[in-house]
């Protein structure tokens, strides 16, 4: 599958895969001038932006999401824990990122630092068939927990 997508900064980095294996590609930080970089606060998120927009194929979404190294090295993730990027949108995909409490004090985000990962997942198109009961399991409305017994 090939994904068009535009640079709305010339300094912008296209998005690659890391591996052979890895399901998610990188998001790269993108600043108007190289030698500018983010600082990220406990408790104060800041949103940095990638200097990209994506034309994502029709039937399918792309998901934003924390990269692991973030989090478990400087508790670092999205503000609103995954993004998600509809088919129809055009405009610059931005990162939000916010930290939790940490020894660190503050993490730099600099041009160029991989700040999230993304990947493309196809989803259906359903319709909602409004009913007076719905089929029976085994669990039935069993909630939080109820699979533990």
């Amino acid at each position: 599958m090939k994904i068009r997508i535009q640079k709305l900064n010339p300094a912008a980095i296209v998005p690659k895969y890391a591996t052979d294996g890895a399901a998610c590609f990188d998001l790269h930080a993108c600043f108007d001038t190289e030698d500018y970089s983010a600082r990220i606060y406990r408790n104060q998120p800041k949103v940095i932006p990638t200097g990209l927009a994506f034309e994502i194929p029709p039937g399918h979404v792309m998901l934003v999401f924390s990269r692991s190294g973030h989090g478990f090295k400087f508790s670092t993730r999205l503000g609103n824990c995954v993004g998600v990027i509809d088919a129809d949108y055009r405009g610059e995909v931005c990162v939000n990122l916010t930290r939790d409490d940490s020894d660190l004090d503050m993490l730099q985000v600099r041009h160029g630092d991989r700040i999230a990962q993304a990947m493309l997942v196809p989803y259906p198109r359903v319709t909602f068939l409004e009913t007076e009961e719905l089929s029976e399991t085994d669990r039935g409305v069993g909630g939080f927990g109820s699979t533990g017994k």
